[in-house]
């Protein structure tokens, strides 16, 4: 047989992790990995963290699966946890970011259906998002290494730029939904949405009776040094998804919206045969145990503001291969200067210096670590990329 037992999509590296402890991976052969990727996103507690661990143990032991027929006291409880801790009423769980995409997308259609506006079903989207792999997230996205080779795509969505209110309002017509947005685009290359554009999109949606949609799969659950991205804003969304941190690793992802926007969602239009398992829930409240203590969303955003004066200190001395510093909190991206090198750069980090990122579009490459990184990571960080730095030669140069 040609093809490998594991179906070939990923352009896997040579890094085999066997073990994490921390804030560092171990790879098979006992290598050590400063995990500045953190699972893209995923890992904000790092790696075997004590509380996390101890509460999917002892759930495991206990009920792992139910069906949704049944009652769910462990997902009544997260989810109110959740609702009291965001803008939400309702909260529906999933098994990944992508999930809560599509219960995204089928809540805001079904809401105008409810409200006897069936043709109000296309939601604008922008230019470099990314919102999962399925055949709706595709949908949603302009990206053609993402569409390429699956059309014909879903119908009901128009695409803008990013940050360009003029051009998302102007997109408005009788057949709009919503908007569906990235409060921070993430693997598109670590761009804020701006406060006149992300607050400019609230207006609109208030003014045309239109549903705001803040994709925060990468951006929500405390990596900007708040909860939630949209926290920055003094906005509130009418449906956000989330998913990566929820979990800490276990596979858990959430659409969370308001009372009037799911007024649609009613018993038969959407499920999930694992979504709100007892394992996840477990996950899901060990994960905000730790979020919730006094003052660790302080020490995300003061290791955040950290991180980016360390980067700022460190990037006149490299100025040939840095260019700018983009995101908010631990959700980092630097910029280069050279064309298209960021994938390079990152391999160049990881082979040669032991130090885990991952890189995004137009030539950004994101530093994301778990959320609970202390100084001495922080040094460790800048040691390492100032060592690759000064011993990377660009493709184009070597």
């Amino acid at each position: 047989m040609a093809i490998t037992p594991l179906m070939p999509v990923y352009p896997r590296c040579g890094v085999r992790p066997v073990r994490g402890e921390g804030c560092y991976l171990i790879g098979e052969k006992g290598e050590r990995y400063l995990d500045f990727a953190a699972g893209i996103a995923v890992n904000a507690l790092g790696h075997g963290h004590p509380h996390l661990t101890r509460a999917i143990q002892d759930q495991a032991a206990t009920l792992m699966h139910v069906s949704n027929l049944y009652g769910s006291p462990q997902g009544e409880a997260l989810a109110q946890r959740i609702v009291d801790n965001s803008f939400a009423d309702t909260v529906f769980f999933t098994n990944s970011g992508v999930e809560a995409i599509e219960c995204a997308i089928k809540t805001a259609r079904r809401y105008h259906y409810a409200n006897g506006n069936p043709q109000r079903h296309k939601l604008i989207t922008f230019k470099n998002a990314f919102h999962g792999r399925s055949l709706g997230a595709i949908s949603a996205t302009d990206q053609p290494k993402m569409r390429d080779g699956f059309e014909p795509l879903l119908p009901g969505f128009t695409y803008v730029k990013f940050n360009d209110l003029e051009a998302a309002l102007a997109a408005i017509d009788e057949e709009t939904a919503g908007f569906l947005v990235e409060t921070v685009q993430g693997e598109g290359g670590m761009t804020a949405g701006t406060p006149e554009f992300i607050r400019g999109l609230r207006k609109a949606c208030d003014e045309h009776g239109l549903l705001l949609i803040l994709d925060e799969i990468q951006c929500g659950y405390g990596r900007t040094g708040k909860m939630w991205a949209y926290e920055h804003y003094g906005i509130i969304p009418d449906i956000l998804t989330a998913a990566k941190g929820i979990g800490g690793g276990f596979p858990l992802g959430a659409c969370l919206a308001t009372e009037e926007a799911a007024k649609g969602m009613v018993i038969g239009t959407h499920g999930s045969t694992y979504g709100g398992n007892p394992l996840a829930m477990a996950a899901g409240q060990a994960i905000l145990d730790v979020m919730l203590e006094p003052g660790f969303l302080d020490h995300v955003a003061r290791m955040g503001e950290r991180l980016r004066q360390a980067f700022e200190q460190l990037m006149p001395n490299h100025d040939h291969l840095f260019e700018e510093i983009r995101g908010k909190g631990l959700m980092l991206g630097i910029k280069m200067k050279e064309p298209a090198v960021s994938r390079d750069f990152v391999a160049h980090l990881r082979d040669n210096h032991g130090l885990l990122t991952v890189a995004a579009g137009e030539n950004v490459f994101r530093v994301l670590p778990p959320l609970v990184i202390d100084d001495s990571h922080i040094e460790e960080c800048i040691q390492k990329l100032s060592e690759g730095a000064r011993s990377y030669t660009p493709p184009a140069a070597a």
